[in-house]
């Protein structure tokens, strides 16, 4: 029988923009809270002028669940994180509950006025997912963009990889990055979580449910709507380096970005110090109502 090629799809393409210089922050392990006050602290420098337009990339030590910025606290069983080691943080960004661990993490931080994040929150994610596709589609794989779909699914539950929004890349229609964003004034910053290996469903073991039925509910759904690196790459475990470079290499060559690696000022570590202590240990912030 005559073997059929198959055409992997092509790179997508974006409007052209000039180049520009950003901020590189090569990968760094934290906890819950002092990586979510690194993003805000990095933020506010942005938006201030004190720092270029920045793509940063971190992991997780210890695990941690986050929560969406307007996500009920209640949702996060915290004796449950408590006793599996995890921390728990609310995001400055949106979206629902994510578990960090086995992950990449990348966060983007720029001006309103930047053309890469320029018009609504829709259009800057697609624009942004055409960064991470083109990265992923380096590695060998076939990404795609999500479409919308699982229209009968109901009521959003409380977990991000439990079915993907229309910006977001999927491999064979299962979610493979989820992404978040916060608009302020004079700032965009972006979150996104690529699960590199592990379990995809954990997340179910440290949220609250009424019942063991609607925990495992969850683990079904999670079991056929998300994915990890190592999945699409036929059981190869990339590292967090290696991953961070490829995204790296989508933003490039994707969005006309020539990096200059870096590391935090000395202003903007004094003040992650502040912020994490003030907000993201706080528990007041995380279980605000």
């Amino acid at each position: 029988m005559e073997k059929v090629a198959v055409q992997r799809p092509e790179r997508i393409q974006v409007e052209a923009v000039d180049s520009a210089e950003w901020r590189l922050l090569l990968p760094s392990i934290f906890d819950g809270p002092t990586n979510m006050a690194v993003d805000e602290v990095i933020a506010d420098s942005v938006r201030d002028g004190a720092s270029l337009p920045t793509l940063r990339f971190y992991g997780w030590n210890p695990p941690c669940l986050s929560l969406g910025r307007s996500q009920p606290w209640d949702v996060a069983d915290f004796d449950r994180c408590a006793a599996l080691g995890w921390d728990v943080v609310r995001r400055p960004t949106g979206g629902r509950a994510v578990l960090h661990i086995d992950e990449l993490t990348y966060s983007v931080a720029a001006p309103e006025s930047e053309p890469r994040v320029k018009g609504g929150v829709l259009e800057s994610y697609r624009r942004l997912s055409a960064a991470l596709y083109n990265g992923l589609h380096a590695m060998g794989i076939i990404p795609e963009r999500a479409l919308p779909y699982y229209a009968d699914r109901g009521a959003s539950g409380p977990a991000c990889f439990d079915g993907p929004s229309d910006y977001e890349v999927t491999i064979a229609q299962r979610k493979l990055i989820g992404s978040a964003q916060q608009r302020r004034t004079g700032v965009v910053l972006q979150h996104g979580s690529l699960p590199l290996y592990g379990d995809v469903t954990r997340v179910r073991l440290g949220l609250r449910f009424d019942t063991e039925g609607q925990r495992a509910a969850l683990e079904n759904r999670l079991r056929w709507r998300a994915t990890t690196l190592s999945e699409a790459l036929g059981g190869r475990v990339a590292t967090l380096d290696e991953a961070a470079a490829v995204l790296r290499q989508g933003f490039e060559q994707t969005l006309a970005i020539t990096f200059v690696e870096s590391e935090l000022t000395s202003a903007e570590k004094e003040r992650v110090i502040e912020i994490r202590a003030e907000k993201y240990a706080n528990d007041a912030w995380t279980r605000y109502k």
